[in-house]
């Protein structure tokens, strides 16, 4: 029988393996037991009682829509290129990317010799020639705190931060629709007030803003249990035109086995590549970590000496000395794949991700090269937007350009 495992349980609705553990103690959830290896499975028909379930089973599957013509798009903080190459495969010709670091850069034009990228501080970029030609603005600024001396925050209050250079780009070009991504954190940040500030200041430059959503990339085609928080908004002269729906999930989890190996998201097995690998010392503690463990499967004297004073400390730390599994998604790629807070092992090598694992994980295809050293890489990758994740955001985005009055 096909069932879902605790792990797939989880990931579908939403939760932690302990929440689906104490549901099946509860009675909630009955488990059967998987004829291979004798693990807890579970139907689906016993998960469409949460609403989580019905969404990611029951929904029509958001589906690619051809553009009714050519839209244009401005990318910010471009990166290495996840979110542009996504809104690529949706429909979308980039016609300015803007980037600050040069590797990043170097990346961009190695890949896309047409985009035109642009290697600069964004504050120093006039953004006026673009002015009443473009459809889409888009880009992840980084998350800054503000000032809230005054009652309410404005367009200018927000000057010094990297908002108010994605915020002046919208109020100098005037494109239909802009696309903003960042972490979960911005929706508590400062307790909701930056995320908040965000959003009026955007209305005030005259685009209705659709309520922040927060996306999971592991039910749009991404093996990585990453989340971003997905602002969209549209002129208000057309927005009441029609509604827009955001990609609803793909109805699959991929695993770490689906991004390395070949199958239904690459046609072959991930390609050799440079990567980082552990000190000695290191290497002998992580030898003894089973697939999918991570520091509290290790023997109780090695437990204390690897993690010194954190082991006394309260918290899961569920990060360290973590071994990924074939069987699971991984956990969300950092900036750098040895880190002791955010372990991320080869499931069977001991030895962190490749830079070509890294980049599989994130959804770039095998042809997508990176510049720079092998740190400047990781970094790349690991900041990047997945790239399934962006074509399907791309894709709800066309549907919505489609269904406008232009």
């Amino acid at each position: 029988m096909h069932g879902y495992s605790i792990s797939d349980v989880a990931d579908i609705c939403g939760v932690s393996k302990e929440t689906v553990r104490r549901w099946d103690k509860s009675g909630k959830l009955n488990a059967d037991r998987n004829e291979t290896n004798d693990h807890r499975v579970y139907s689906k028909q016993q998960l469409l009682q949460f609403d989580e379930g019905r969404l990611f089973f029951e929904k029509s599957h958001s589906q690619p829509e051809t553009p009714k013509r050519e839209y244009s798009c401005i990318e910010l903080f471009a990166g290495a290129g996840g979110l542009a190459l996504g809104l690529e495969k949706a429909g979308f010709e980039t016609v300015l990317l803007n980037e600050v670091d040069k590797d990043a850069c170097l990346t961009l034009k190695e890949n896309r010799p047409n985009w035109n990228v642009q290697h600069e501080d964004i504050a120093k970029i006039d953004f006026t020639p673009f002015a009443g030609n473009v459809d889409l603005v888009s880009g992840g600024f980084p998350c800054q705190a503000f000032s809230f001396a005054g009652k309410k925050l404005g367009f200018e209050d927000t000057r010094g931060t990297l908002f108010f250079e994605f915020a002046r780009c919208l109020r100098e070009v005037k494109p239909t629709m802009f696309l903003a991504e960042n972490v979960r954190g911005i929706l508590r940040h400062d307790d909701g007030r930056t995320l908040e500030t965000i959003v009026s200041v955007l209305d005030d430059l005259g685009y209705h803003v659709f309520a922040p959503t927060l996306l999971k990339a592991i039910h749009h085609g991404v093996p990585q249990k990453r989340e971003r928080v997905i602002i969209v908004g549209v002129k208000k002269e057309v927005w009441n035109e029609s509604n827009f729906t955001w990609p609803t999930p793909k109805g699959k989890i991929y695993t770490v086995k689906d991004a390395l190996k070949k199958g239904e998201l690459f046609p072959n097995d991930v390609p050799e590549s440079q990567g980082q690998s552990y000190p000695e010392s290191k290497r002998k503690v992580m030898e003894l970590v089973p697939q999918g463990g991570y520091w509290r499967d290790l023997p109780l004297e090695i437990q204390k000496d690897y993690m010194k004073k954190s082991f006394f400390m309260g918290g899961g730390k569920t990060g360290m000395a973590r071994r990924m599994s074939w069987d699971e998604p991984s956990l969300t790629l950092t900036c750098a794949p040895a880190q002791k807070q955010t372990e991320r092992c080869h499931p069977e090598e001991t030895r962190p991700f490749t830079t070509r694992e890294y980049a599989r994980i994130q959804t770039f295809p095998d042809e997508w090269n990176f510049s720079g050293k092998q740190t400047s890489i990781y970094k790349q990758i690991g900041n990047a937007v997945p790239v399934n994740l962006g074509e399907a955001i791309g894709n709800s985005l066309v549907k919505h350009l489609n269904s406008l009055s232009l």
